[in-house]
């Protein structure tokens, strides 16, 4: 199994129906490996989603960026994806671990609580938010960089959502993040493929 990306560009319905959204997804990509392209749209059918996945599949090879499904470790598995991206109500980990068994397994908490139930479950990451106050979740306060280090104490790698950008990476890697991801900061960039060397300057060696 590959390394997990430090950087996750994760789509929502808004992102995925972008008339450039394949100009940006291949700019994010073009920044490598440490990259992955996350097909996420809530209220896609399996058919959108899939179309999705396997778009962001073809731009992500040259520069071998990693691709991730979110919800569907089934859609995941046919098309041979890094990983997929589970939510609450969705199949727990260890039952997605029968259907991707090769792939990295990631799990969505915003608690301490949810962390050591998706540790237990078999989650091999943790995406977690909200981190920072955002648009995408209008009225949610957010928990800050001290969830980012309790959680990762639990030993499995965090990945940081909610408000990020490239100026704040630094601190959530003081924290202990394995990585950060992003949708408003990065997909909607004047320079994807610039924001996203930024985001992932914080993980550079000095």
């Amino acid at each position: 199994m590959r390394p997990l990306p430090r950087l996750h560009a994760v789509t929502d319905g808004r992102v995925a129906a972008l008339p450039d959204l394949g100009v940006r997804a291949a700019a994010i990509a073009a920044a490598g490996s440490a990259v992955a392209l996350h097909a996420r749209h809530r209220g896609a059918g399996g058919d959108e989603l899939a179309r999705l996945a396997r778009r962001f599949a073809a731009l992500a090879r040259p520069p071998e960026a990693a691709v991730f499904v979110n919800g569907r470790p089934d859609i995941a598995a046919a098309l041979a994806a890094d990983g997929v991206q589970l939510a609450a109500g969705d199949l727990a980990p260890a039952d997605a671990r029968a259907i991707l068994p090769a792939g990295w397994i990631g799990r969505s908490v915003h608690s301490d609580e949810e962390a050591r139930a998706a540790v237990d479950e078999g989650a091999d990451f943790l995406l977690a938010g909200t981190i920072f106050a955002s648009g995408s979740h209008p009225g949610r306060a957010g928990a800050g960089p001290a969830l980012v280090e309790r959680l990762a104490r639990l030993g499995r790698p965090v990945v940081a959502i909610g408000g990020v950008t490239p100026e704040r990476a630094p601190l959530l890697r003081e924290a202990g993040a394995w990585g950060v991801a992003s949708v408003t900061a990065l997909w909607d960039a004047a320079d994807p493929f610039a924001c996203a060397l930024e985001f992932l300057a914080a993980w550079s060696d000095p």
